[in-house]
């Protein structure tokens, strides 16, 4: 059994997880991570998946990753939890459209201890959660993911660090949500600039029992021209104005510079010189056996 007590249901979410518009961005920005990252398994060569056979999607949101993952392997069980009500649902309807029936979708709490049997999956992904995470709430979950992964088992984490632009408008706002994940313990950056998870992921999943621990990085490029330019700028886009309550109830900006920043930085990323780029990382790692486990291994 976990080895932290239940509590209630508490949304870190900065964005109405139940709102539509912010569905459909989720399922246009896993499209987009996933063309970023070079497909739903790039590091393929690295982890040896042939004894996968179920795995767990955790903060799957409206399902893309496990979707297609069920789709590329029908020989894999995929199960997918979210504590959105709405993109579970979403995500079995999509799943029912391809007639896919091996892959699942449960509302569930990631941050909570998860509802499933010590020992029960091959494989634990994660993609893009640290919007909902903090510093506390990560060793947790890893915790959890060590008890739910058989011996031999990997877990993969796939996040993404604070980018960097030729518009001051972007940096700026960047920075005011930088500084609200600091201010709440959301990120282990050291000067409130970046989310930090790139430098610590080793370490967590080190200090979560986990060995033979891999880290392999991908590109989000938004420049102007470029195959994702369209695609990450559009979800800049919405995903800044559904930020804009979170932000401005922070306090780290008032609404009329908030409105001011954000109508520039729209203007910025149509012009044929804007430049952007953000960089992500996978890290994996593998629950070793209980004999090596004993050996310090």
């Amino acid at each position: 059994m976990s080895s932290f007590e239940p509590a209630a249901s508490q949304n870190r979410y900065m964005i109405d997880i139940e709102s539509g518009t912010e569905t459909a961005r989720l399922v246009d920005q896993d499209r987009l991570f996933t063309e970023a990252m070079g497909g739903l398994f790039p590091e393929l060569s690295e982890p040896d998946l042939s004894s996968v056979q179920r795995i767990l999607d955790i903060a799957c949101g409206p399902g893309g990753w496990a979707v297609e993952v069920a789709f590329a392997y029908p020989d894999y069980e995929l199960v997918g939890i979210d504590i959105s009500q709405n993109t579970i649902e979403y995500a079995r309807a999509v799943a029912w459209s391809r007639g896919l029936n091996n892959v699942t979708f449960s509302v569930m709490d990631a941050t909570k201890p998860l509802a499933f049997e010590d020992a029960s999956f091959d494989l634990v992904n994660t993609r893009l959660i640290s919007a909902l995470m903090n510093k506390t709430s990560w060793p947790l979950l890893l915790a959890e993911c060590q008890r739910i992964l058989r011996p031999g088992g990997i877990i993969r984490l796939s996040e993404v660090e604070s980018g960097t632009s030729n518009s001051l408008a972007a940096l700026r706002l960047g920075g005011c949500f930088m500084q609200v994940l600091a201010q709440q313990g959301r990120s282990f950056s050291v000067d409130g600039h970046s989310i930090g998870l790139a430098h610590v992921m080793r370490r967590l999943l080190q200090d979560a029992g986990f060995a033979d621990i891999h880290k392999r990085a991908f590109l989000l490029e938004s420049s102007y021209g470029m195959p994702l330019y369209y695609g990450l700028c559009k979800d800049t886009e919405v995903a800044f104005a559904l930020l804009k309550p979170y932000l401005v109830k922070s306090g780290v900006i008032a609404e009329a510079e908030y409105d001011e920043l954000y109508n520039r930085m729209l203007i910025d990323m149509l012009s044929e010189d804007y430049l952007g780029i953000a960089f992500g990382l996978t890290a994996w790692g593998v629950k070793p056996a209980e004999k090596d486990r004993r050996r310090g291994r």
